[in-house]
């Protein structure tokens, strides 16, 4: 028995961490709004400068746009998915499930561009896979699929929404729990209350709990078994980064610190704008100054303005440029790290672009790894005589389809003794040519290689 409102220590250490990056990543009104918590104050800085300097913050988003460039990068070609055998009922539901994978319209290639972009934030993302409860245990197979039960989906949850866990020896979630809140409207419509929800998995039950509002506590509201019961697994699939690979974790800090020096630049060549005046005279100065006002001055005084001299400024300007190219840096994108104006060879730039490829492709693995362990899972669940596989996403340049014909080509020149090899070839070409097409004919493609 699990206390389902327990917090995992892990979960406690890291969230205040997940909402920083979570405002970073956002950056505009919600980092805005939450500034406070960012901009530094100066040391015996008074409450209304600062309140002041509070009103008029600004973010230039770095690491957000890095981050969305990795996402949209990896999925520009989508993953190439072979389903083989002869359970047309079972490709039929994969052609389904890939054009709209959660029951809100989303293809799978969208759910996991989605999944890779949360784990570049917090670490990790989870797709919880479900099926549609059953009031009633169906006959056969045919009125599963009648009834819609064998419709599996999955639903995405964020690093913060796992809040409670325990693994085995392997890695393996031996339980965990989910929680999420959302803004609910009371029965009479007059107002708003939050409400949460747990929901408890372990490796063959499910528990749903609520609870209306902070106070009271959670009720039970639905429990039975879950669809991958038969595995005896939890229905909970982890997509994570390494710690070397988590660009918000590598890049944060530099984003605050890049952050607070270009807001203090920022106050500092504003209020030098508003010059003060100086007068040098040794009499007592008591005449009223401003715009419809004028002052009287003696043979020997004289009048001026005071300005800062720029010293430091150009100094802080370096330094938030070094800022912004050690942010590009430390995320594997070194073109654009570089000053524009520096001489570089095509070599160089070539060499430069060659990490962040392998970066990607690295991405890409993990990806591709956990979306096969989810295909598969939800093929054994349903009891599909299929085998599933999934390959791609290793080519991040649109316009190279001629490249791979010509190499295909002189691969097949060489005379290699194997038709296996001539059909993976074509079947290849064909998947990245037809990368937008619908899955079936995907498929039918691949069958009329294999039978040619």
């Amino acid at each position: 028995m699990v206390e389902i409102e327990q917090e995992h220590p892990e979960y406690t250490a890291k969230r205040a961490m997940w909402r920083t990056y979570r405002d970073l990543y956002s950056g505009g009104e919600q980092f805005k709004a939450n500034a406070a918590e960012y901009l530094v104050a100066r040391h015996r800085e008074k409450p209304g400068v600062y309140g002041d300097r509070l009103s008029r913050v600004f973010y230039e988003n770095y690491i957000g746009s890095i981050i969305d460039w990795y996402a949209a990068t990896l999925f520009r070609r989508e993953p190439i998915l072979a389903f083989e055998g002869q359970d047309e009922r079972a490709k039929q539901f994969f052609c389904d499930f890939t054009e709209d994978c959660d029951r809100q319209q989303s293809a799978l290639s969208d759910f996991f561009r989605r999944m890779i972009t949360e784990a570049l934030i917090s670490g990790a993302s989870y797709a919880l896979v479900d099926f549609p409860k059953a009031d009633k245990l169906p006959a056969n197979r045919a009125e599963e699929d009648a009834l819609g039960l064998s419709r599996a989906y999955l639903t995405a949850f964020g690093a913060e929404s796992l809040v409670n866990w325990s693994e085995d020896d392997h890695g393996e979630f031996e339980w965990a729990v989910l929680r999420s809140d959302r803004l609910k409207q009371n029965e009479d419509r007059r107002g708003t209350e939050m409400e949460t929800r747990w929901q408890y998995f372990d490796r063959a039950c499910y528990r749903v709990y609520r609870k209306q509002g902070k106070a009271g506590a959670a009720e039970l509201v639905d429990e039975g078994r879950h669809g991958l019961a038969g595995q005896n697994r939890v229905p909970l699939f982890r997509l994570a980064v390494s710690d070397g690979m988590w660009l918000m974790n590598k890049a944060g800090l530099l984003q605050l610190e890049h952050f607070n020096k270009s807001n203090a630049l920022g106050w500092a060549l504003t209020q030098g704008l508003f010059a003060m005046p100086v007068i040098y005279s040794e009499r007592p100065f008591q005449q009223a100054m401003g715009d419809s006002y004028y002052i009287q001055l003696g043979p020997n005084d004289r009048f001026g303005w005071t300005e800062p001299e720029g010293h430091v400024f150009q100094i802080a300007v370096e330094n938030l440029t070094r800022l912004k190219d050690e942010i590009h840096r430390v995320c594997y994108m070194m073109p654009q790290a570089r000053d524009a104006a520096a001489p570089a060879s095509a070599l160089s730039k070539q060499r430069d672009f060659t990490i962040t490829q392998e970066v990607l492709r690295a991405y890409g693995d993990s990806v591709k790894d956990t979306m096969k362990r989810i295909l598969r899972s939800i093929a054994v669940a349903r009891a599909d005589a299929i085998g599933i596989d999934v390959s791609g996403l290793d080519e991040f340049d649109i316009g190279d389809f001629s490249a791979d014909v010509e190499d295909a080509r002189k691969l097949l020149e060489l005379g290699i003794p194997s038709e296996t090899l001539k059909r993976e070839v074509f079947k290849k070409l064909a998947h990245k040519y037809l990368c937008d097409v619908r899955q079936n004919t995907k498929d039918r493609v691949s069958e009329e290689i294999e039978n040619g």
